[in-house]
């Protein structure tokens, strides 16, 4: 839930990026710390986990408007998506206000990316949080292998995998190019605001 500031006039949201272990998460936020530098006034800060996997990035705040003469304010996370990080899976979600779900597109993670969204559906309700009603925004990353003849899941079988009965938004994107970064995080936000303005207004 997000966390309103009355002395500052401002309210704080959060957007996490859940999937499996090296979806590309990090590499989306760096994609976007990167491409949106001038809107983000403070520097990335990362916790890193053993093998280098980035745990999340904390307070990386991109201003998005404003709800009742509030400013609102949206901190991106990711979480480490090893199975052995499950309590900081579980203490990143709290008071979660959108989620990205990253899959990845690669044929041998299709079983990964399942796993994935029914431990992301469990930690929500943890938290008192439904799957069905958080914003929430589905990417299909990794695209850009097909060019490297890596085989990959088409979009059909990853929409019947994760998104058949969620039916939300998705994106085929790379974020290690960029492709579709962006219009994901524009979509989550879009989504997670309407949230925010129903629960303030």
């Amino acid at each position: 839930m997000a966390f309103m500031n009355l002395r500052k006039k401002e309210i704080q949201a959060k957007i996490v990026y859940y999937g499996p272990g090296r979806c590309g998460k990090t590499s989306n936020l760096q994609y976007i710390f990167t491409k949106l530098r001038n809107q983000i006034k403070t520097n990335m800060v990362s916790v890193k986990t053993e093998g280098d996997c980035t745990l999340f990035f904390d307070y990386m705040p991109l201003d998005i408007g404003k709800i009742k003469g509030f400013e609102v304010k949206i901190q991106l996370y990711t979480v480490p998506g090893q199975v052995k990080y499950e309590s900081t899976r579980k203490l990143v979600l709290k008071g979660v206000d959108g989620v990205v779900f990253v899959a990845d597109s690669r044929e041998e993670r299709q079983q990964k990316n399942k796993i994935s969204l029914k431990n992301l559906s469990e930690n929500l309700k943890f938290h008192g949080l439904n799957i069905f009603k958080i914003p929430l925004v589905m990417q299909y990353n990794k695209r850009d292998l097909m060019d490297s003849g890596v085989p990959l899941l088409d979009i059909d079988t990853l929409e019947n995998d994760l998104n058949r009965q969620l039916k939300v938004p998705f994106f085929a994107a790379s974020a290690v190019s960029g492709v579709m970064v962006v219009p994901t995080l524009k979509e989550i936000m879009n989504l997670t605001m309407a949230s925010l303005e129903k629960e303030f207004g």
